[in-house]
């Protein structure tokens, strides 16, 4: 699994709840992080970076736990690597589809992906007659890692960032990105009792388990499974973050460099 930063910590979470005895790689991007901001062309070759990484590490399936690196890159890395290429997208359109009652459905995310249009797209593959209803969030990522999910600043940020489209009267609102999970409890009060909150990291670890099934990849192991970090930069700032949004201590977190093949 790889992703930007830390954010795609909440995806990996579901997937031991969802897959206990499977060994797990996360790469974090943190030399680079945010992707969000940055351009398709260079998200993309980010992303190859991080998958010919971790297809180094003998991983049998990739899970890409960016938004951002799912709009951009997933296809293309689905076409050049052997082993299933998971995103975050799909899994969490389908989760909106099937949560929606009235078809009015926000979603919030970096302005990357926001931008790409990628998530109305895969709802509306799903659900012709939705109305998608988009606002980028990008302080949200920011106030995630800060800690700041919940005083006046916190609500004041989802006030501005929501209230166009409480003013669409959705009812089901997709978190897209991996950082907004630890912003839940606020987004939903500032969201309202009407408004369904879907995240994406549930279904993805759902979607992931389906594939590996699929494939027969399923482990089989009978040994405690196994757990590497790895990031490319700033080790000590990362576990210190990474309890927060894992839910349990990153115990060890080891430097990644990453090959640059642009550059060769």
């Amino acid at each position: 699994m790889f992703d930007s930063g830390v954010g795609g910590l909440t995806v990996l979470r579901a997937i031991h709840e969802r897959l206990p005895s499977e060994s797990t790689v996360y790469l974090g991007d943190t030399a680079r992080v945010p992707y969000g901001p940055k351009s398709p062309e260079t998200v993309l070759r980010y992303a190859r970076e991080a998958s010919r990484f971790l297809v180094a590490q003998d991983v049998k399936a990739i899970v890409v736990a960016c938004n951002t690196a799912t709009a951009h890159a997933r296809r293309v890395l689905s076409e050049e690597i052997d082993v299933p290429v998971i995103g975050v997208v799909d899994p969490g359109a389908q989760a909106a589809v099937a949560a929606t009652k009235t078809g009015m459905i926000g979603v919030i995310g970096t302005r990357g992906t926001i931008e790409s249009g990628t998530y109305e797209r895969a709802i509306l593959r799903v659900r012709r007659d939705a109305e998608v209803f988009s606002v980028a969030c990008p302080l949200f990522v920011s106030l995630a890692e800060e800690g700041w999910v919940d005083g006046p600043i916190a609500q004041l940020t989802a006030q501005e960032y929501l209230t166009p489209l409480i003013e669409k009267e959705i009812d089901t609102l997709l978190l897209g990105c991996t950082h907004y999970p630890l912003l839940a409890p606020l987004i939903g009060r500032v969201a309202g009792l009407g408004v369904t909150l879907v995240d994406s990291a549930s279904a993805t670890a759902a979607e992931t388990g389906s594939q590996l099934d699929r494939a027969g990849l399923n482990s089989t192991a009978t040994s405690p499974p196994e757990r590497r970090y790895f990031v490319t930069d700033d080790e000590a700032r990362f576990t210190e973050l990474a309890e927060g949004f894992l839910g349990a201590p990153a115990r060890v977190v080891d430097r990644a460099v990453l090959d640059d093949e642009s550059s060769d």
